[in-house]
């Protein structure tokens, strides 16, 4: 019973963080778009200051809120009892979307520019930026070879298991220190009479946008780094991953740790048996949905 309890406390502190990054995340959108609208030139596709605002604005929703959702969509207790498979595919899709959007907000600065005729890729943060676009595309094409195609063999996807991860989550704070080196280079340039130093209303608001970005950039990095936050093996037994005969089992939820012994038994029985009736099932199953 205590340990029940203690379960549903956790995830009670779960479902609030997770409130609370939502919330965070969408009011950094919205302050983007208030930005873009109240105190620039709005959205427009025509080389005017216009399609440059589609930048801010497509970064903080794809590039940061998009991926930041992708990167905890595996915690979601509530999706444990779906296949791990069909996760994998929620996220990929959520991380697609976020890339094509950085795309799109990228030739836009480079459309503003060239009609403006701006120097392109002189500042520190567009090196970072394109950096960071370049290293998440190829995150995404090498997520895809080997782990969401059925190709790959195991004893590589366990090897590059902590890799991927990392350098998820390594992209993800560059992103983010990214967007804050853009927003203040934007308000530098932008800001000439009140000046940014005289700290006019515009520049209040662009400084809590990016306080909210960091905010919930550390969310998200505290949600995905907590092992007993982590998809737990016992339920992909149940359903379609054996434990053992997926890499994913072994190396990322197994870190999903149970203080009791039983608990841990019923670990190792249960995944005896996924090896013993579900390996020839689970590579069925990943092959029959491609």
């Amino acid at each position: 019973a205590a340990q029940g309890a203690r379960k549903m406390e956790d995830y009670g502190r779960f479902l609030a963080l997770l409130a609370s990054t939502l919330l965070v995340g969408f009011v950094s959108v919205i302050l983007s778009l208030v930005w873009v609208f109240h105190y620039r030139e709005g959205l427009s596709w025509d080389g005017s200051a216009g399609e440059f605002n589609w930048h801010p604005v497509l970064i903080i929703t794809g590039f940061v809120f998009i991926q930041g959702i992708a990167i905890i969509v595996y915690r979601l207790p509530w999706t444990w009892k779906c296949s791990k498979l069909l996760m994998k595919f929620i996220h990929a899709g959520l991380n697609t979307i976020a890339m094509i959007l950085a795309i799109v907000s990228m030739v836009a600065v480079f459309d503003f520019h060239n009609a403006k005729n701006i120097p392109n890729m002189y500042s520190l943060h567009s090196w970072i930026g394109l950096i960071a676009v370049i290293f998440y595309s190829l995150q995404l094409l090498l997520g895809f070879a080997v782990f969401l195609l059925p190709f790959a063999p195991a004893h590589l996807r366990v090897v590059l298991m902590p890799i991927h991860v990392y350098s998820g989550l390594t992209i993800f704070a560059t992103v983010i220190a990214t967007a804050l080196m853009g927003i203040t280079e934007k308000l530098i340039f932008a800001l000439k009479n009140p000046a940014y130093s005289a700290s006019p209303p515009e520049a209040t608001l662009v400084n809590c946008l990016g306080l909210l970005l960091v905010i919930f950039g550390s969310l998200i990095l505290w949600m995905a780094s907590r092992p007993h936050w982590k998809r737990p093996p016992v339920e992909n037994a149940k359903i379609l991953s054996p434990i053992a005969a997926t890499p994913e089992g072994t190396e990322v939820e197994s870190t999903m740790t149970n203080s009791s012994n039983a608990d841990k038994s019923d670990l190792r029985i249960s995944t005896e048996a996924a090896r013993k009736q579900n390996i020839k099932f689970d590579e069925a199953g990943q092959r029959s949905t491609m």
